[in-house]
């Protein structure tokens, strides 16, 4: 029986990762809901390219580490609920492949199964008809299977043959599916993956590798990168030293204890660390005495030392030049050490809206939301740059809410809480709620349950030919949603914007906000808003803010 090796893992991950970008258009497009969104196929393709570029470095390692090098670039850089799932299946790989420098048959089944475990654990309410469907049954399969068979490659293709027949069930088990006449977007990607893993496997061949733009850009380690460029401006320390340690799994010190002691001897220290490795940048006189203190917890891996005041004249000059190309990177982010008590964080796009966020408290606001889902390491840089010893990170997204969650265990040094904010409104009427008076944890629960009656209606285009419910809808149809829940179609975004905030509103509304997008003119805006005040200015407050948020003409909260 041939063993599975930790070359032939990775060559599979890696097959895997170009199988699924040769397709992602075509599994993009078996989204059913009209509705601009990230799509599956893109935010799984850009879920699982994140580890690629970890993968080349690695050279006869064995499946252990593969599997969790893999896992943990994966998990920061996951992308949309799809993604957060693919990650965690591949953090199954992780675990039960720990400590294995081969892989059979019953290892890829057990490896399967944590992640399918996870994956379910994961979702508050997991349905059936899903990837999660398509993962569960292909792990079912492969425990048949290791009735009579252990042969990792056997047992891969009959996981994969179940997978597929799997992906053919998902219109039965669900109706919207069936009534599209299309099979899950998720489950297709998986089995995409896992047919693109089985090419390695079985016949020793790579899927021939197609890049996307998204994909030439590899910001793994921007955070990092950014953090020592920014703090470079002011020069106290001789030399600027960074250094990779690989992680001694017995040793259980607190990092912070390494943090504590860089502060002593220097400054601009930041310690980023995950189970397998932790990164420090530090500036000081005793480079010598960093690294000793580094090796306190593992060996070293990488280390650079820089003599900043020899470059700084150097340093000065290509400023200079980028400032005259309007190369300006002053938006980079960060980071900071954790001093406030508080801190806020923010997904939103749209100068507007950014503007809104940060007038409202908002340390950093992560550039994202429908169509444009931030990844977990987005969302993770922007948690570090905010100087606070409790971050509050609203996702304002359904489908960034897992990604913002996968960062919580990733974070020693502050502690993060994800309040599940679906929409802009609810973002906002959380931060309104803060009171700073009140301890952080009651303000927080405070927080929680301010936006649990907040209105939203949206107003969109429709990214593609739909029939929803008892709606028949065309491409670049006006549509507009009640909470998430298309109720309307039209031909003028004024109507649909006035039309939905109508079925938004009760007797105990006393609040609207109009938010304008991106396109919306002047005369729009103002035709929605004049109206509203027409027929309901004399009972309610009526606000309008010019969000300039792409995707949505209007986004309507009432209160």
């Amino acid at each position: 029986m041939i063993m599975i090796n930790g070359i032939c893992l990775k060559n599979a991950i890696i097959s895997g990762a170009n199988n699924i970008s040769k397709n992602r258009s075509h599994i993009d497009d078996l989204n059913i809901f009209p509705v601009p969104d990230g799509d599956t196929g893109t935010n799984m393709s850009m879920t699982i390219n994140s580890s690629v570029a970890v993968l080349n470095e690695l050279d006869g390692d064995d499946v252990s580490t593969v599997a969790k090098k893999a896992a943990s670039a994966m998990l920061r850089g996951a992308r949309g609920n799809s993604g957060v799932i693919l990650s965690l299946i591949f953090r199954g790989f992780s675990v039960g492949l720990k400590d294995k420098e081969f892989a059979d048959g019953s290892d890829l089944v057990d490896a399967l199964g944590k992640g399918v475990e996870a994956a379910y654990k994961a979702v508050t309410k997991p349905t059936e008809g899903t990837i999660l469907t398509v993962a569960r049954m292909a792990y079912e399969a492969g425990c048949t299977a290791l009735v009579t068979e252990n042969d990792p490659v056997s047992i891969w293709e009959i996981m994969v043959s179940a997978a597929n027949e799997a992906l053919a069930l998902t219109p039965e088990l669900l109706p919207v599916l069936k009534k599209a006449n299309v099979v899950d977007a998720g489950g297709k990607g998986l089995c995409t993956i896992f047919e693109g893993m089985l090419s390695v496997f079985r016949d020793g061949q790579i899927v021939e590798f197609v890049e996307s733009e998204e994909e030439k850009k590899d910001t793994s380690d921007d955070y990092f990168r950014s953090a020592a460029a920014q703090f470079d401006g002011d020069i106290t320390y001789t030399y600027c030293t960074e250094f990779i340690v690989g992680r001694d799994q017995e040793i259980t010190t607190d990092t912070q204890e390494l943090r504590d002691y860089l502060q002593s001897i220097g400054d601009c220290v930041v310690v980023v660390d995950d189970e397998e490795i932790i990164k420090v940048h530090v500036h000081t006189e005793t480079p010598g005495n960093a690294l000793q203190a580094g090796l306190g917890f593992g060996q070293l891996l990488t280390v650079k030392v820089e003599n900043m005041k020899e470059q700084h004249r150097k340093a000065a000059e290509e400023e200079k030049k980028a400032l005259e190309e309007n190369d300006d990177n002053s938006d980079e982010l960060v980071a900071q050490d954790p001093v406030n008590d508080i801190g806020f964080v923010a997904v939103a796009a749209g100068e507007g809206l950014v503007d809104l966020f940060k007038g409202c408290g908002c340390s950093q606001v992560v550039s994202g939301g429908q169509s444009m889902n931030p990844s977990t390491e987005d969302i993770l840089r922007a948690v570090f740059a905010t100087p606070a010893k409790k971050v509050v990170v609203l996702p304002n997204n359904k489908n960034i809410i897992m990604a913002a969650e996968q960062a919580i265990p990733l974070v020693g040094d502050r502690e993060v809480v994800v309040i599940p904010t679906k929409t802009i409104p609810q973002g906002i009427s959380a931060l309104l709620a803060y009171d700073p008076d009140v301890d952080p944890a009651i303000a927080v629960d405070i927080m929680r349950e301010s936006f649990r009656d907040v209105q939203t209606g949206l107003v969109t285009f429709a990214a593609r030919d739909s029939e929803f419910g008892s709606h028949k809808i065309k491409e670049n149809d006006i549509i507009a949603l009640e909470n998430g829940k298309l109720t309307i179609t039209e031909k003028d975004i004024v109507k649909a914007a006035v039309k939905v905030t109508k079925a938004l509103v009760s007797k105990e509304s006393s609040f609207i906000t109009v938010i304008s997008g991106e396109g919306v003119t002047e005369e729009q805006a103002d035709k929605v808003v004049d109206t509203l005040t027409s027929k309901y200015g004399k009972d309610m407050d009526i606000t309008y803010v010019n969000g300039g948020q792409p995707v949505y003409y209007f986004i309507i909260s009432v209160e």
